[in-house]
Formats: structure tokens, C-alpha cells, sequence
């Protein structure tokens, strides 16, 4: 007995709830399920229900109506289903009725625990179309087999696989017959392992991804677990994997290797057919972010990657490693994406993986095809130049004719740091064999694992190699003598989506260059071509200085949360865009993410638009100090407090965020709290809210202090704390930034109390 609809006189109802003391009677129905239907070795669980079509027999003298399968097909089971989507049912003014010619619906008996769910049948219908069932009269089906398109079946039809793996029915035509698949070849390489798992916690991602130390990835499913949860949130949001390209890559760190043999066997376990792994597994962020792009003819379309990095944190095997989902659009996967991977880490209970799939050699360019013995499906993995597509797609950015021009003069040097990470062979093939330079130019060129020991963070602590060879300290200001030095000083982080930019001598805040890029953004072809940008962006804590540059030349102005991902969503509302972060990231909308490679072209180009032939030098530091005396000048500072305890700093933050009240209109060191706020974002985009961004400080003088929490350590807390001065261009432009700053200093110490909640008295790192 089956009723999907209900007719009820609601006078009778009404009678019957007035008797019964408001409810309907309905009987209590008792079902053994275990905890996870797919597992039926999961705990034992009782499902009690009731079922509004037992309510037939709380009212007398109610009837039943017979409707016959030429008018209704009822899909209770996935043997109903099977059944509606072959070729034995048509769709008739939206109406499923037996198709001509089919006198009555074929008898469908499913193994009912190899096709319990919907999920089951997909899996075990090859390219996800029904077997022809037109002329079948009763199909049975016993063990694991898999059906395609190309299975007709004529009369009464078993088809049984007592094997332990998946079977594929060749395709053919099979009358009146049993087919017994259990000696038949199965998947080889392709068949697909369970492999049962549990939640492990702390699987949320930050800002950019999961972080975590590189021990907790290589232990026991911590990554598995991971990647599996991250597949089945694209299933659940219609992701193509079969039909697209998932991309695979990172930053060359520990473990790299191993994590991209994993995440390509669970890939193509959970159906991806087609992956490219960038050679040698060496691909930039924003390399990554150019290949789903522009990479590939549209067939060959990248629905996504994964990019294996920990971005400027350490490497080797007892530093941290990280991992982290990029869109189709090439972006940060958004909030909605990485809140739904979250959950399903949460109740994880299996991993799907291809055991049998060869390792991908990451050293050899070329496709490798690996294929099923029953021959019925296929897939392909590929190794792809991961630097190629990002210089190609940066030529078309920016006039690399000009910018020889400017690197061949003789007053005129360039050193670029890559810190042992992975920008290396993308500087030796831009710098080197593009641009015509000497192979001297670059420093720590080569990746290293461990990136040779160092922190790859391009800040004036970390990046001491070039610090030392541009003339100036750890706090940038200039040390001995500058004959001889470079007149260009860059570096790249980790993942290469960071830069540093430094003059001889001089060093050029986060801030301060993405305020300038923007005031000379008409002199980067990208932009011109289109008309100049039409929108400039940045994250809360930078400075304001970009403020005053999109005032002046009427741009819209966008003020975020720190992470990537927020940039992503602005630049498809506007565009072209600029953007930028006083973590040192910047960019624009040519990728979606922040382009370390691309700063450092987009100030070489801004100096070549500068310098006539024949003309003397305009510095870095002439043009930077133009713009104060234009714009007025922001001293900043970023403190950064690594490794903190996290219950502490978590505590400071919430005596911060209670006292926000309390703080506004508190006079500190001679400075207004003109307002004490917790920083929230709304999309402008998707409405998504953010909150919690960042405690904020704004004193009455236009003054700043930030303290924020960093979502990128990859173990205890990062407490970040950022400081802001004024000064217009008729003041003191040239002062040391510490000097400036160190009443605002003590300030941000009493607004705090860092101490007291961290133990900590001096910073790790001061930008």
C-alpha cells in the first residue's frame, strides 16, 4: 500500500482531533537503522515514525483509490527510480507515463544494500545514464555491478556479482539470461576503497586555508579526511568533477609530494576524471589562480584546485604545512564553501581512494591515462607547467619592453629575493631568460622543501639576505653606504603571493605601495587599455593612505576583512580593480588572488613610465616621497606576536571587545577614543556577513590602533597589532616611523594590556 496524496474532510478531522484530545492517532512505526545508512557496521539505532498514510484507518469508512502505473510511478525505492529514468517511462506533458509500446512496468529488484541509497545507484551507473529497460519485463540485479547506457535488456534479466569489488556489465544486449560478473575483470587501478574514518577536530579553515603543523597532516587521515570532506561539499553543491579538471599544486614544501599522490587517488575515487599536477608540483598561488583561469581549451575547464601551501610560515618537517580549495573563478573558496567542508569534517565516516592508482611522477611533463580492466571508464592525469600560464598572462599585463628597457640601463640594477620558495623559477625564466638580466640578480632562486631553513616571510626581519644587500635594517632605515647598491630590491614569500618592495636604501611599507600603485595605475598598460581602474579596495587593518589616492581621483573605495577571498567577490562587481593588504599582498583582477610577481612588475613598470632614456634615475624613494608631499604621509606600523598562547590571547580579545563601550570617549595618552568597535563586513556581492573582524580604536585625530587575531599561524596564535598616524603634506614627512608612533605605542598597551594577557614584552616581528 502506497499514497502520495491525501483527501480529508476537515469536518471529520476536526471531529476525530476533538475526540482524541488534538492529535491524530496515528500508529508508531519502529525501524532498525544504523547511524550512517551507508554503513551498516555503524551502531544499531531504532527510527520511530509515523506515516500520515496509516491515517486510512483512524477515520470509518475511508476508501483507497487505485491509480494504475499508467497514470503514477511512485518512487519509494531505487529500484522505482532506476526504473523512471530508462527508457520504459516517458515524460508526456511533464507527466512520467509508460512509454509506447511498453505494455506494463518492468519488474525491478535491486540488491538492496548495494542500491539502498541514491547516492549507490549514482555511483554504479556509468556516466550516469540508465540501462534500456523498454523491452525488459524483470530485471534483477545481485551484488555490485555497475550499469551504463549501453546494457539493453530484453524479457526477464539477472545479472549477479558475488565478487568483493565493483563489476562493469560489458555493454551488449542480454535476452532471458543470467550474466554471472564475479570472475569478470573489475576496475584494476580505478576500483574504489573505503576506508573507514572518524572526525578529527580543528579541521576548520582560516582566512587562507588549514594550517597546522606539518606532524598533525602526515598523521594517521588528517589530510584524507580533509580532502574527502572538501569533495563531498562540491557534490553537494553540483560541482561537474566528472567532466572538468581538478588542479593540483603547491609551494614545494615538506610533504608536498605526498599529499598530491593523496589527494589525486581520492580524487579520483570520488569521480574527477581528469587532474593536472603542476610539474614538480611547484605552483604559485596566484599561478594556480591564472591556470583555472586561462589555462586549458574550455573542455578541459578546471572546476578547481587544491593548492598545498602555509603561504610566509615555515616548512620542513617539524614547521607547518597547510592546504587550501580554489574556486572556478580562481579565488579563495568562499564562506559558504569552507563552513559546509567544516561541517562535513564534523561527521566524517568514510574515504573514498583509488589504492590502486600509480603515483603521479611530478617530474616529467606529459599525460599519463590510467584505465579500469574491465576497459569501461578511464581517467587522465596530466603534469602541467605551472609557470608558463602565470608569465604568459603577465606579458599580456604589463609592457615587458619597456621594463627591459629600464633594467638595461647602466644606473639602473635589480635583486630579487624568492627565499628559497616557490617564485624561483618563475623569477630565473621573467628576469633571467625573458627580460635579458644576469642570473646574479636573484637570490635564494632555488625551492627547497624547508626553504632552506629560513622563515619565507618577505618582511624587513625575515628577508635579511636582501635587506642587507639594499642597505637598510630591521626597521628599514638605511645602513652604511649606498654606492654600489641595487636601485631595485624585491622578495617573495612561500607560496609567491607576497612581496616586499625596497629602493636603496629605502624601504617601502605594504601601505605606502599599494597607495601608490594606485595613484600611478594609468601607467600599467592592463588598466589603461581599459579606461584606468574603477575601484581600489583594502583590508581593515592597512593603512588609510590609499584612501586619500581613490578620493582624489573619485574611485570607489572598499574597506574588508583580511583574506583574499573578500578582494574576489569586489572585483566581479568592479573591475578593473586594485587591491592590497599590509601583510604585503597586492593585486589586481587579472587573477583572484594576490600576485607577488605582479607587484613587483607593476613598480618596475611605474619606474620605467618615469625614466626618459637618457634622463637621470627617478628612485623608488623620489617617487614614494612625491606622493607624501601629494597625498600626506601615514606613518604606520604593524607589531606581530607569533606563537602566543591562544586561551590568552583569545581572552585579551574579549576584554578588548567588552570594554568597546567603556572605550569610546576615553582619553589614553593624550589621545581621544573617538569610537571602540568590533569590525563587521557585509558582502556586497553574496550578503554573506563576516563579523568579528578586528577590534578597532579610531582616535579623534584620524589616529589607529587595531589589534586583530591571525587566522595563518599554523599552531598557537598570532596577535597582530596595528598602529596609524596622520600627517598631511605640510607636516613632517620624513620623520623615522618609531619616532612617530611611540606615544601611540603606549597607548595600544593600556588599551590592551598585551602583557598582562600574554606575558610577551616585545614583539616577534616589527613591519
Amino acid at each position: 500500500f502506497n499514497t502520495n496524496n491525501l483527501w480529508i474532510d476537515l469536518v471529520a478531522l476536526k471531529a476525530l482531533m476533538a475526540a482524541t484530545g488534538g492529535i491524530v492517532p496515528l500508529p508508531m512505526i519502529k525501524n532498525k537503522k544504523t547511524v550512517d545508512p551507508k554503513d551498516d557496521a555503524s551502531t544499531p539505532v531504532f527510527q520511530l515514525e509515523t506515516a500520515m498514510g496509516a491515517a486510512i484507518e483512524c477515520f470509518k469508512g475511508a476508501s483507497a483509490i487505485v491509480v494504475p502505473r499508467t497514470r503514477f510511478a511512485p518512487v519509494k525505492k531505487c529500484n522505482d527510480l532506476l526504473l523512471l529514468r530508462s527508457d520504459a517511462y516517458a515524460c508526456v506533458g511533464s507527466v512520467p507515463v509508460l512509454a509506447e509500446g511498453v505494455p506494463a512496468a518492468p519488474q525491478i529488484d535491486l540488491d538492496s544494500k548495494k542500491y539502498k541509497l541514491v547516492q549507490q545507484l549514482e555511483a554504479r551507473l556509468v556516466g550516469g545514464a540508465a540501462p534500456s529497460l523498454k523491452k525488459c519485463t524483470k530485471l534483477t540485479v545481485k551484488g555490485d555491478v555497475r550499469l551504463s547506457s549501453k546494457n539493453v535488456f530484453v524479457g526477464a534479466c539477472t545479472v549477479k556479482n558475488e565478487s568483493g569489488e565493483p563489476k562493469t556489465l560489458p555493454p551488449g544486449t542480454y535476452e532471458n539470461t543470467t550474466v554471472d560478473l564475479t570472475a569478470a575483470p573489475g576496475l584494476g587501478p580505478l576500483k574504489v576503497t573505503s576506508l573507514k574514518t572518524a572526525p578529527i577536530a580543528g579541521q576548520k579553515p582560516g582566512t587562507s586555508g588549514l594550517r597546522k603543523k606539518t606532524a598533525v597532516f602526515v598523521d594517521g587521515l588528517y589530510l584524507h579526511n580533509f580532502v574527502q570532506a572538501t569533495f563531498d561539499a562540491l557534490k553537494a553543491t553540483g560541482a561537474d568533477l566528472e567532466c572538468q579538471t581538478l588542479l593540483v599544486g603547491g609551494d614545494g614544501r615538506y610533504y608536498n609530494d605526498k599529499a598530491i599522490n593523496v589527494i589525486t587517488k581520492i580524487a579520483l575515487a570520488n569521480g574527477v576524471r581528469r587532474v593536472w599536477v603542476a610539474k614538480d608540483g611547484l605552483a604559485s598561488t596566484p599561478a594556480v589562480s591564472a591556470l583555472i583561469r586561462e589555462g586549458g581549451p574550455v573542455w578541459k575547464k578546471v572546476f578547481g584546485a587544491f593548492i598545498l601551501t602555509a603561504s610566509h610560515n615555515p616548512g620542513g618537517p617539524n614547521e607547518d604545512f597547510g592546504i587550501k580549495y580554489n574556486c572556478e573563478n580562481g579565488g579563495p573558496a568562499p564562506e559558504k564553501l569552507t563552513d559546509l567542508i567544516y561541517k562535513n569534517t564534523t561527521s566524517i565516516s568514510e574515504i573514498k581512494i583509488c589504492d590502486g592508482a600509480p603515483d603521479v611522477d611530478c617530474a616529467k611533463l606529459g599525460e599519463t591515462v590510467v584505465r579500469s580492466r574491465d576497459g569501461s571508464c578511464q581517467a587522465s592525469v596530466e603534469v602541467v607547467d605551472g609557470v608558463a600560464a602565470h608569465l604568459d598572462l603577465l606579458e599580456t599585463v604589463f609592457d615587458l619592453g619597456a621594463i627591459k628597457a629600464l633594467l638595461d640601463r647602466p644606473d639602473f640594477s635589480i635583486c630579487f629575493d624568492a627565499m628559497h620558495g616557490v617564485t624561483g623559477p618563475y623569477a630565473k625564466s621573467l628576469f633571467v631568460e625573458k627580460l635579458g638580466q644576469p642570473a646574479s640578480c636573484l637570490l635564494n632562486a632555488v625551492p627547497k622543501d624547508d626553504f632552506g631553513g629560513h622563515h619565507a616571510d618577505p618582511n624587513l626581519t625575515y628577508a635579511v639576505d636582501l635587506t642587507k644587500k639594499m642597505g637598510v635594517d630591521r626597521l628599514g632605515q638605511p645602513v652604511g653606504a649606498a654606492a654600489g647598491l641595487p636601485a631595485f630590491g624585491a622578495a617573495s614569500d612561500g607560496d609567491g603571493d607576497r612581496n616586499m618592495v625596497l629602493g636603496t636604501q629605502f624601504f617601502v611599507t605594504p601601505s605606502d605601495s599599494l597607495a601608490v600603485l594606485a595613484a600611478h595605475a594609468d601607467c600599467i598598460p592592463f588598466f589603461a587599455a581599459q579606461g584606468g581602474i574603477k575601484a581600489v579596495a583594502r583590508s581593515m587593518p592597512t593603512s588609510g593612505a590609499v584612501d586619500l589616492v581613490a578620493k582624489a581621483k573619485n574611485l570607489a573605495l572598499f574597506e574588508t576583512p583580511t583574506g583574499w577571498k573578500f578582494f574576489g567577490n569586489l572585483m566581479e562587481l568592479k573591475s578593473p580593480f586594485l587591491c592590497g593588504e599590509e601583510s604585503f599582498g597586492t593585486g589586481a583582477d587579472h587573477v583572484r588572488e594576490k600576485d607577488g610577481l605582479w607587484a613587483v612588475l607593476a613598480w618596475l613598470q611605474i619606474l620605467a613610465s618615469h625614466n626618459a632614456p637618457e634622463s637621470p634615475l627617478v628612485t623608488v624613494e623620489a617617487i614614494v616621497k612625491t606622493h607624501w608631499a601629494t597625498y600626506g604621509r601615514n606613518y604606520y606600523c604593524r607589531y606581530d606576536y607569533e606563537g602566543v598562547d591562544k586561551p590568552g590571547a583569545v581572552a585579551m580579545m574579549d576584554a578588548m571587545t567588552a570594554a568597546t563601550a567603556s572605550n569610546t570617549g576615553r582619553v589614553v595618552g593624550g589621545y581621544t577614543v573617538a569610537t571602540a568597535d568590533v569590525f563587521g563586513y557585509t558582502d556586497p556581492v553574496d550578503g554573506s556577513v563576516s563579523l568579528n573582524q578586528g577590534i578597532r580604536f579610531l582616535m579623534a585625530d584620524g589616529s589607529r590602533v587595531i589589534f586583530r587575531l591571525s587566522g595563518t599561524a599554523g599552531s598557537g596564535a598570532t596577535v597582530r597589532m596595528y598602529l596609524e598616524k596622520y600627517t598631511p603634506p605640510s607636516g613632517k614627512l620624513h620623520e623615522v616611523c618609531a619616532n612617530v608612533i611611540g606615544d601611540l605605542v603606549a597607548v595600544a598597551f593600556e588599551l590592551s594590556q598585551i602583557v598582562k594577557f600574554t606575558g610577551r614584552e616585545k614583539p616577534t616581528v616589527i613591519t
